[in-house]
């Protein structure tokens, strides 16, 4: 018997501690979700989303539970942890209320003696493989349009946060949702690999690293089937002289530090017209100051610790490196107590000084770290954001916004900001371009990599 344990990044202990599913089990899950799936796509879509619906009541009738359960899990501090509850039931609403008219038959012109028209196929059993970092919010942006699209939903959560598969299951069972249309699996790695290659499986969605979507690709090889890879950024942003420094300066700062960095489309790189290189530089340095490092569980902390001790040390060695060949370091760790090598918890810093050669500003962070360059002007501003092997998102801060959507698609990335940054609205496609993945989630155009097309072509007797 296999058991996965969660170590807690707030203290260091065993949080949880999991039986892995056999064979037998994932045998079981699979032939399951088939015959769930069967009947579940007969299911009215009225029924479907009454259903989802009771779901998410249920599901957010627990967040002071859950916000605990999420802090002591990957440590988001509990002043803001239930801010996640808040946006899974946004992304759950909206995709509930957007189903009717995006799953709606694709009606076609008249022709005299013919019936024509496109409906929308649910694809079958869908593999969910949901991250840690917000653990809730990404596993619904698929787990609920799987479901309204009339397909069967296995989830695998990341080990660190296995309480959240089990939070779902919890709630879709208290909905009345019929059996095995949704359930879980704690999984290990090759068992994991071993579902994604199985016929049964005919989509799967994954958020994660580079290297865990190779993964995927190389199991879905051959097959034929529907995959969505989010897969991480190096995402950038563009302070313009014309801006408001008193707004632009916490924007892009909260959008690099909130959740201690560890968000695929958090600011890891910002570029700073020279003009106002010294001003932006001096109040970002004073926002992050005025940050609390602490135990995520003390309402009064801002910034906790990593998700593990090992992710802090990566990000402190880029750090390291940057400094060793000429990047200055605005921040000094030693007024952290907590951050040390080999803990969880890590100093926040700034960085000037750097260039793209440096790790720190070309290799994905995920840590509470973020290097500010200077540019001479828009055309600079472009082509150094453009210069990453990621694209998940981009931002450009700026009082004219004519220029800020007109630099906004020169950028290569899935989502462009102008004013705001590391934000999700439901009702846009959530997609990257190059090492940031493939596929879409979120929007009507989400619910498009759900679903197959069947065209009926009847012509009258």
């Amino acid at each position: 018997m296999a058991i996965q344990k969660t170590i807690s990044p707030v203290d260091g202990s065993v949080y949880v501690e999991r039986e892995l599913a056999d064979p037998a089990r994932v045998e079981a899950a699979l032939e399951s979700a088939v015959a769930a799936q069967r009947k579940w796509r007969e299911t009215s879509l009225a029924e479907r989303a009454r259903l989802c619906s009771r779901m998410v009541d249920a599901f957010v009738a627990r967040r002071d539970e859950l916000a605990r359960e999420l802090t002591w899990q990957m440590g988001r501090p509990i002043a803001v942890a239930g801010g996640e509850i808040g946006g899974f039931e946004d992304r759950a609403r909206t995709m509930i209320a957007m189903a009717e008219e995006a799953l709606a038959p694709i009606r076609l012109a008249d022709k005299p003696g013919f019936t024509r028209y496109i409906t929308r196929e649910p694809l079958g059993v869908s593999f969910i493989v949901a991250p840690w970092n917000f653990p809730f919010m990404t596993a619904v942006n698929a787990v609920v349009p799987a479901i309204m699209a009339g397909n069967a939903v296995i989830l695998k959560h990341s080990a660190q946060t296995p309480l959240c598969a089990e939070r779902f299951q919890q709630a879709f069972d208290e909905a009345g949702l019929p059996e095995g249309v949704f359930q879980h699996l704690h999984l290990a790695h090759d068992d994991a690999e071993s579902v994604i290659r199985d016929v049964r499986i005919a989509h799967v969605s994954f958020t994660g690293s580079v290297a865990g979507g190779a993964m995927v690709e190389r199991n879905a090889a051959g097959r034929f089937i529907a995959t969505g890879l989010e897969l991480g950024g190096k995402d950038p942003a563009y302070i313009r002289a014309d801006v408001n420094l008193d707004e632009a300066v916490p924007g892009v700062m909260d959008g690099a530090f909130f959740n201690s960095g560890q968000s695929c489309c958090g600011i890891e790189r910002i570029y700073v017209h020279a003009s106002i290189f010294d001003d932006f530089v001096e109040r970002a340095v004073a926002w992050v100051r005025q940050l609390k490092l602490g135990n995520p569980t003390d309402p009064a902390t801002t910034l906790g610790p990593l998700v593990r001790p090992a992710a802090a040390d990566f990000v402190r060695g880029q750090i390291e490196e940057a400094v060793a060949v000429g990047a200055r370091a605005w921040i000094d760790p030693g007024e952290y107590p907590l951050s040390r090598p080999g803990s969880a918890y890590l100093a926040p810093q700034v960085l000037t000084e750097v260039d793209h050669s440096m790790r720190v500003m070309n290799e994905e962070s995920f840590g509470p770290v973020v290097g500010i360059m200077p540019v001479a002007d828009d055309d600079e501003a472009v082509r150094l954001m453009n210069d990453s092997d990621f694209g998940l998102t981009a931002a450009v801060f700026t009082r004219d916004i004519a220029t800020g959507e007109a630099i906004a698609r020169r950028l290569e990335a899935g989502t462009v900001f102008t004013n705001r940054c590391d934000y999700l609205d439901p009702e846009l496609a959530w997609t990257g371009v190059k090492q940031s993945g493939r596929g879409c989630s979120l929007s009507r155009v989400g619910y498009e990599t759900l679903t197959r097309p069947k065209s009926f072509h009847l012509k009258h007797a």
